[in-house]
């Protein structure tokens, strides 16, 4: 076990299962010395939260429905009591409707815009609001984001567009924070099979075209993702804050 997050308390919020890219930061972050607190949405995920905690000594999971403002202000007040301090908040949130990513883009519903914008986007800011006044030695909120926001993946259509609300409320938030020495990041991910990602139509090709494009010639793993992240959240970025880092194999750099 390394040092790089000893006695460091570090909230991360989205971890569904094993497979998800939550999961890898948190073991990244456990196996540096990390103190983890989980989040989960409501009953019906309460179970598999709590098999996942049991799996890493001494963290802890607490409910909080991220649409719900008076559940975010209770989280943060009852992590104030039982912790005082949080040093790190990973922020692995996003949803969309399922016909939203099975249909073309222009198809989107007004109410499937605003929940997918709502849900991936602006949960980033109601906790970073909420964990700002916890973080009083200064600390790094990170976020996921995927090159969808910037370039167009059919199939990702609405989400791709949350993402780069996303992006733009890092840089927004990052100002805002800076003088409280809190720093605010993103980490766009290469494609990765988890969950989420079997919801996003012919994902299956993403992956192939960059495991043939990529300059490393392979895709992404769980844990390539959680050491990136070590870093975010680490004294290792003191200086670094507002910034997308491509974790793609250099996917990100090919015209073709």
């Amino acid at each position: 076990m390394g040092s790089l997050l000893s006695n460091k308390n570090i909230l991360i919020m989205g971890v569904r299962n094993k497979w998800s890219i939550a999961w890898g930061i948190a073991k990244a972050a456990h196996d540096e010395g990390a103190n983890l607190i989980f989040t989960f949405q409501g009953e019906r995920e309460k179970e598999s939260a709590e098999e996942l905690v049991a799996n890493l000594k001494g963290s802890s999971a607490y409910q909080c429905d991220i649409s719900n403002d008076k559940d975010i202000d209770k989280l943060f007040a009852d992590l104030k009591v039982k912790y005082s301090v949080i040093h790190g908040l990973v922020h692995s949130i996003a949803h969309a409707k399922r016909e939203d990513l099975q249909n073309g883009f222009v198809e989107t519903s007004r109410d499937g815009f605003a929940h997918a914008l709502d849900i991936s986007a602006y949960s980033l800011v109601a906790v970073s609001r909420g964990v700002k006044d916890l973080m009083t030695e200064g600390g790094s909120i990170l976020t996921l984001t995927y090159m969808g926001s910037e370039k167009v993946y059919p199939g990702y259509n609405v989400m791709g567009v949350a993402k780069a609300a996303l992006e733009a409320s890092v840089r927004y938030l990052a100002h805002d924070l800076g003088p409280l020495k809190i720093r605010v990041n993103a980490i766009s991910a290469g494609p990765i099979k988890t969950l989420s990602a079997k919801g996003v139509k012919d994902f299956g090709n993403i992956l192939d075209v960059v495991e043939t494009k990529a300059p490393l010639k392979r895709g992404i793993e769980q844990d390539d993702l959680g050491d990136a992240a070590l870093y975010f959240l680490s004294n290792l970025s003191r200086a670094v804050t507002g910034e997308i880092m491509y974790v793609d194999c250099g996917y990100n750099i090919m015209g073709m």
